[in-house]
């Protein structure tokens, strides 16, 4: 009997200890984890693409042993919030705050609708969390860290340049095609109409466009501000058609990108076109599209003709590898933003916010989209990208269903885009690879018929 109760006491006491070690196992297994929350409309490819990018970088980086933080090594865990930003503000601030009060992240990477990021931006300051924005471009993000520093510090956009410090970049791309309207076609005074999206980080180019396209010598016939989700622009190129309009400068960053391909394409509308069209970046743009994106000139920092950076041909290939497709210019910011995180916490040796703010406000990252540094504490727009040549920049125009990189192109950039802000040095600025810009075959033919 006596043996009997000795065996059993046995067999509880080794119970209770393994019960024990399997907690401390998973305690310290989830102990030795770094959890980077990415948040972003999952339902659509702007933030398919965020979680893709930081998906296969997380990968490389767990691979490699991780990320190295006071003698220990920790995975990288990704947790995904598909935040529904395009539709529903509110959801997208309840799935911020499920990332941080129930997921319990260390970090945020991704948001895309400026509107639903500027209320992310307060669940983020409430709990002084780092925010990494890859896909937002209202310049409010920015500005309001020069009115209330110590609440918003966390905040830095890494993946898409600020609608207002981009414009030299944005109005710049439309150079080539402007040269070639003059040279080509021979005309001197180029019709400009601008098709811009009515959404808030468009606001700046509207209000701008007007002015500074008369100042670069061009006669400008009208503003159109479409619905960011419309589905058809007819009856706006129509317009535009009517107005005898030789080129067309977009700012559209929604689903209406996809309309004005198809209609563009199939009304042959003999206006060449340049500017931010994120429907004609993707890769299956020439799918989606029927091949009626030719010869349109969109802005992508992801360079796909030419290289960027030692990290920007391995990327690509790596992404259309393991997805089947080019990333958009999210999936490549949260791929870099895990690399960032990853080298910041190393020379931190920290997860605290209070240390990783000014590291990362030193520091200068090489990734796949270019040389990402920041803008200082004492600028109107604090922990902004710098943009311009050798940093975060570029333009890509579809031909015959293949992308080829062809801004910046080595060309000197108006003086009145200098007024701006634009940096010196876009005339030297000519990665290997480039290709000359090319006017739609169907606008040379309809001009030259007109003289």
């Amino acid at each position: 009997m006596e043996k009997g109760k000795s065996f059993l006491k046995q067999w509880m006491f080794g119970a209770v200890m393994l019960a024990v070690l399997v907690f401390v196992g998973a305690y310290n297994s989830q102990a030795e984890e770094i959890k980077v929350g990415i948040i972003g409309p999952m339902k659509f490819s702007l933030g398919d693409h965020s979680w893709k990018g930081a998906t296969l970088a997380a990968d490389e980086v767990n691979a490699a042993g991780g990320i190295k933080l006071n003698g220990k090594s920790y995975q990288v865990k990704l947790v995904q919030a598909d935040d529904d930003c395009i539709t529903s503000i509110p959801n997208a601030v309840s799935a911020m705050k499920r990332l941080v009060n129930v997921s319990k992240v260390d970090f945020i990477v991704g948001g895309f609708r400026s509107e639903a990021v500027l209320a992310q931006q307060e669940v983020m300051a409430d709990n002084k969390i780092m925010y990494l924005g890859t896909g937002a471009s209202s310049p409010a993000l920015n500005e309001r860290l020069s009115k209330d520093f110590d609440r918003y510090k966390y905040w830095f956009r890494i993946g898409n340049g600020n609608a207002k410090v981009g414009i030299p970049g944005w109005f710049g791309m439309i150079e080539p095609v402007l040269r070639a309207v003059r040279t080509e076609l021979g005309i001197e005074k180029p019709r400009v109409a601008l098709l811009v999206d009515k959404s808030k980080w468009a606001e700046p180019i509207a209000k701008i466009g007007v002015e500074l396209f008369k100042e670069m010598g061009c006669e400008v016939v009208g503003v159109w501000r479409p619905s960011a989700t419309a589905t058809n622009v007819s009856a706006e190129l129509s317009a535009i058609k009517s107005a005898n309009t030789h080129v067309i400068f977009t700012q559209l960053a929604g689903p209406s990108g996809n309309a004005f391909s198809r209609q563009w394409g199939d009304l042959k509308i003999p206006a060449a076109m340049a500017g931010v069209n994120l429907e004609a970046v993707k890769e299956v743009a020439w799918k989606a599209t029927g091949g009626r994106c030719n010869y349109l000139l969109v802005s992508d920092v992801v360079a796909t003709s030419s290289e960027k950076t030692a990290l920007t041909k391995p990327f690509l290939d790596k992404f259309k590898e393991k997805f089947g497709e080019r990333p958009l210019y999210t999936g490549s910011g949260g791929y870099d933003s895990i690399y960032l995180l990853k080298k910041l916490v190393e020379q931190a040796q920290s997860l605290d916010s209070a240390v990783l703010v000014p590291a990362l406000e030193k520091m200068v990252f090489v990734g796949s989209m270019g040389t990402l540094q920041f803008t200082p504490r004492d600028m109107v727009n604090p922990h902004d990208l710098v943009w311009g040549p050798g940093y975060y920049w570029g333009g890509i125009q579809w031909i015959d269903g293949t992308r080829y990189d062809v801004w910046p192109d080595g060309h000197e950039i108006h003086t009145a885009l200098q007024k701006l802000g634009a940096p010196k040095g876009w005339d030297k600025i000519r990665p290997q690879g480039t290709r000359d810009y090319v006017l739609p075959p169907w606008v040379v033919e309809y001009w030259k018929d007109k003289k």
